[in-house]
């Protein structure tokens, strides 16, 4: 072989080395490569797991705070129809007891017609129904006796009231503040007045027809005045019985009690 030929079987063989060498080089890199990608396939396949289990958990969390959730707002709709119903109810009976209130100011004052104003006067406070009497109708001065006109009144009341079983009556007797005279019999001072005037009235209404249980005499002496004045004109107004008559509620205080 000549020299030339070798020489160039030299380089030729040279060259197929250095590329084997090039080749054997991006090879491992090549392989370097894929490893590094199965090993990132990998950590992207343990993180979408974890993802998925994470989603999973939080959707059933989620679940199980919404179904709470919907489990109080339907105990509170329960709840709240409850109630309204309740305070429906109550209202029915708020509006029978004021129908009955006016009703019954309707039949005591028809029964009552033919007195004077300032003498008697019925009205509706507080859901009640008061009959106001002046002692110039009822009582001569520091007497716990009631006058003819005085009984007139009253029997026509209790006339009124036998009709009306579910009323409650409260007799409660006021006066000014002059002091009883000295030694006035049976009385120490207004508070013995004003309770011997309610018991009167009271024995009145009950020998005329009203059932005993339900009235409540009381005396109120000085102490809850119609005009706080001391003119003559002030004590007169205040010189007063008052009727209070009450629609029994039990139905009402039933409803209240179970609330």
């Amino acid at each position: 072989m000549s020299s030339k030929k070798y020489e160039a079987a030299l380089a030729e063989n040279r060259s197929l080395v250095v590329l084997q060498d090039e080749l054997t080089r991006q090879k491992a890199e090549l392989e370097s490569e894929r490893a590094r990608l199965q090993q990132d396939k990998e950590r992207l396949n343990q993180e979408k797991a974890d993802l998925a289990s994470e989603k999973a958990s939080t959707e059933a969390s989620l679940r199980t705070n919404l179904n709470s959730k919907n489990q109080q707002v339907d105990k509170l709709s329960a709840d709240l129809q409850a109630r309204e119903a309740r305070l429906a109810e109550m209202q029915r009976i708020l509006d029978e007891k004021d129908r009955a209130v006016n009703n019954l100011r309707q039949v005591v004052s028809k029964a009552l017609l033919g007195f004077k104003a300032s003498d008697l006067t019925v009205d509706v406070r507080n859901g009640k129904v008061y009959v106001s009497l002046s002692n110039q109708l009822l009582f001569k001065s520091g007497s716990t006796k009631v006058d003819a006109q005085g009984q007139e009144a009253l029997k026509k009341l209790a006339g009124a009231l036998q009709n009306q079983q579910d009323v409650n009556v409260v007799v409660e007797g006021h006066t000014d503040d002059v002091p009883v005279a000295r030694g006035t019999a049976g009385m120490q001072d207004n508070w013995d007045l004003s309770v011997l005037r309610a018991t009167e009235i009271t024995r009145i209404l009950t020998e005329s027809g009203v059932a005993p249980q339900r009235v409540t005499p009381s005396g109120r002496s000085k102490y809850v005045p119609v005009d706080p004045a001391t003119t003559a004109d002030a004590r007169q107004k205040n010189r007063r019985t008052e009727i209070i008559l009450t629609p029994k509620l039990d139905e009402l205080f039933q409803i209240l009690e179970k609330n």
